[in-house]
């Protein structure tokens, strides 16, 4: 899996945690720009105060769980002060159970700091130098080795943060800025961090959250602002390489449905189809085509509900970003209380809705690609494209590779969250896998990505053989960037590195930058 397509975003010093939610671009420079944190003074100073709560509990004969019991299915066992130390510290050792492979740094950074922001509240119960530790770990670029498998989001992503809870303890695997992997321990006094004995109710207060599903979820969205404005792009593209109409989005045919996303979709083609010879040279009084095929005509309805969509799981991520998730959690009235905060399933939803909208980007881009490809729709182009067809097969393998990524992207579709498998002697009886819905949309923004720079590399080849007609301005700088690091039509060369070279452009940003360079930023 690959990194965000926004890569080029400017890099932040320092964040602070305590003075309100976190926003997506904190989570954004944190975790993909190493920017260091600092936690707020008033935020220490609450989280102090309601650690004095969680002592006085801790003191009292009184079981309270978290602080004084065991956990999940063992909750009924009450655990003697001379224990306790212990019960922490076998509860991260015993929770770090994760498998597979390594999860990337930039998530393992982002459900850190969203861990942090949590401490940061108050909320949790744990002692000040639990939260300047962990946030030491966030700023020497100290990255705990997690593991793809152990997550049923719920009590949250109780693997993945117990591995970065073990790290605090002085124990695990880490990887330092540089990569290298590294014994926790050595890591820690390499960079003048102390290991932190946790106290009552600590450990479970670093292991109780949403935040790996949560980081996921908002890196997600960031790369997806950008895929949906490369969609736009890759669509315009195409029509206007195979001869489309732009009269369909105007503003007051798009009126008539009154959907935010599809007017923001249908406004930025307008944009980018603007002053082209191409579109111009085929509105005339012979011309035989009624109607354009649906992957033309109603691509604004496709990119535009996925618009929708994705402001709804923004919304819910914003919710999040201003949620304190534990449990127990302490009060602002001083209570300590169990609750079901941290069950994953609002997250968990819009990630696979995500997900479906992806998909389905993705396929409306490979049926744009297939028309250029067959001399019965492609409007007097050669087949697939070839110099010489027969001789050269153009990009006919290019779509297979599209089509390969679709399919995968239909199966990544199906949505994780309507699963369920009961754990901890049926205690937690009902989880969300949304920490499975995450990792499944990050495979999918990325097969997204290689598949509109597919689109892109093919329709750019189908303009440049509309020549001597020339594309509009904003089409025409995104052909140029192209060009400038993969040759114009001519028989057939080795296609994987154009391909790549397209997805690293994708990537970037550049292929959109491109296009707003000639008209201005898009919707």
């Amino acid at each position: 899996m690959t990194s965000s397509p926004n890569s080029a975003l400017p890099t932040t010093s320092v964040v602070t945690v305590g003075v309100g939610p976190v926003s997506f671009a904190d989570v954004v420079a944190v975790a993909r720009h190493d920017a260091a944190v600092h936690v707020a003074d008033e935020a220490m100073t609450a989280v102090a105060e309601s650690r004095v709560r969680i002592e006085a509990l801790a003191a009292d004969p009184t079981p309270v769980y978290g602080v004084s019991t065991g956990f999940g299915a063992l909750a009924t066992r009450h655990i003697p002060p001379e224990l306790r130390t212990q019960l922490q510290r076998s509860l991260i050792r015993s929770h770090a159970a994760g498998s597979g492979a390594e999860v990337e740094r930039e998530v393992v950074r982002a459900l850190m700091l969203l861990r942090l922001s949590t401490l940061a509240t108050g909320r949790t119960g744990v002692r000040p130098e639990v939260v300047r530790a962990y946030a030491g770990l966030l700023t020497e670029g100290i990255t705990p080795v997690v593991y793809e498998y152990g997550s049923l989001g719920c009590s949250g992503d109780l693997a993945p943060l117990a591995h970065v809870a073990l790290t605090l303890i002085g124990e695990g695997q880490v990887r330092t800025r540089d990569g290298e992997l590294t014994p926790a321990a050595e890591a820690l006094a390499a960079h003048g961090l102390h290991p932190v004995v946790l106290a009552e109710k600590e450990g479970l207060a670093l292991i109780n959250g949403t935040d790996g599903m949560l980081g996921q979820l908002i890196l997600a969205l960031t790369d997806l602002d950008a895929l949906l404005k490369l969609a736009d792009v890759a669509a315009a593209m195409s029509v206007e390489g195979l001869l489309g109409t732009e009269r369909v989005f105007a503003a007051d045919l798009q009126a008539l449905r009154p959907h935010p996303g599809q007017a923001a979709a249908a406004a930025n083609m307008t944009r980018l189809l603007a002053d082209s010879a191409i579109v111009a040279s085929h509105k005339t009084d012979d011309c035989t085509v009624v109607q354009d095929a649906y992957s033309l005509r109603c691509a604004p309805q496709v990119a535009g509900g996925a618009r929708d969509t994705a402001e709804h799981a923004r919304t819910v991520a914003q919710r999040e970003l201003a949620s304190a998730v534990d449990n127990p959690v302490v009060t602002l009235d001083g209570r300590v209380e169990s609750n079901g905060n941290f069950h994953g399933a609002p997250v968990a939803y819009v990630l696979d809705f995500l997900a479906i909208v992806v998909a389905d980007l993705a396929s409306i881009s490979e049926r744009r690609t297939d028309r250029f490809l067959d001399p019965a729709r492609n409007h007097g182009l050669n087949a697939f494209l070839a110099d010489d067809p027969g001789v050269d097969s153009g990009h006919m393998i290019a779509q297979y590779t599209q089509a390969g990524i679709v399919s995968e992207l239909k199966r990544l579709a199906a949505p994780a969250s309507v699963d369920s498998i009961p754990s901890s002697a049926m205690q937690e009886d009902h989880v969300s896998m949304g920490w499975s819905s995450a990792r499944k949309l990050r495979r999918a923004i990325d097969g997204l990505t290689r598949v509109l720079a597919v689109e892109v590399l093919t329709s750019a080849r189908a303009l440049d053989l509309r020549a001597p007609l020339t594309p509009g301005p904003a089409t025409a700088a995104v052909v140029a960037a192209v060009r400038e690091h993969v040759p114009g039509p001519g028989p057939d060369r080795y296609l994987a590195p154009e391909i790549a070279a397209v997805v690293d452009l994708a990537h970037s940003g550049a292929l959109v930058a491109a296009a707003e360079s000639a008209i201005g930023a898009l919707s």
